[in-house]
């Protein structure tokens, strides 16, 4: 374990073996299986995760029992309640894993900690958040402006994995559209080929 962490991190900042091997006793190693909850609405968020292995999602319920899917997370991706995890207030998010997972697991405290003694991850971290922010922006103009189509083409295009590892119904409540709809459109690309 450890392994895809070392290496998302490598992508945006440098760390020597010392600083990896420091940032290693920050986290909490956890496997979970498949329909396993890491958080569920009003509890407590604890923890952010990083996805060594497997996919987990993140989604609310409305009144109505619909799922409403905000996040998938794949392997080296980050997963939390963000505003429950740095206020302490309950959650307004269910984490769930869509297949067996490997996760890392680290506290605010921890994470605190790590940041002012590896300034390194402090630069990590700002790197992720803007690349967060800009990735938020761009799924707040597409669920605006995109039709239906638009919307799946452009997932498609983004992460063509998502197919294989994530369940249709899922990937319909993630683009806001039914299943029925996702159907349609699937069936209305495939016959135009």
């Amino acid at each position: 374990m450890f392994e895809v962490l070392l290496k998302t991190i490598g992508q945006k900042v440098l760390l020597s073996q010392q600083q990896q091997e420091h940032c290693k006793t920050f986290f909490i190693p956890k496997s979970i299986r498949k329909k396993q909850f890491l958080l569920q609405q009003g509890s407590t968020c604890k923890y952010t995760a990083f996805v060594e292995k497997g996919v987990l999602r993140s989604y609310t319920i409305d009144e109505k029992g619909s799922e409403h899917i905000l996040q998938f997370a794949f392997e080296g991706w980050w997963i939390s309640d963000i505003y429950a995890f740095l206020t302490g207030e309950p959650s307004l998010l269910n984490i769930e894993a869509i297949e067996d997972s490997e996760l890392l697991l680290i506290t605010h405290e921890a994470n605190e900690k790590m940041l002012s003694e590896i300034p390194a991850m402090e630069r990590y971290f700002r790197k992720l958040t803007q690349n967060a922010m800009i990735a938020l922006q761009r799924r707040l103009i597409g669920s605006m402006s995109y039709s239906a189509e638009e919307k799946y083409t452009r997932l498609l295009n983004s992460f063509p994995e998502i197919f294989q590892k994530v369940p249709q119904h899922m990937i319909a409540s993630y683009l806001g559209l039914t299943p029925e709809t996702l159907s349609r459109i699937r069936k209305q690309i495939s016959m135009r080929k």
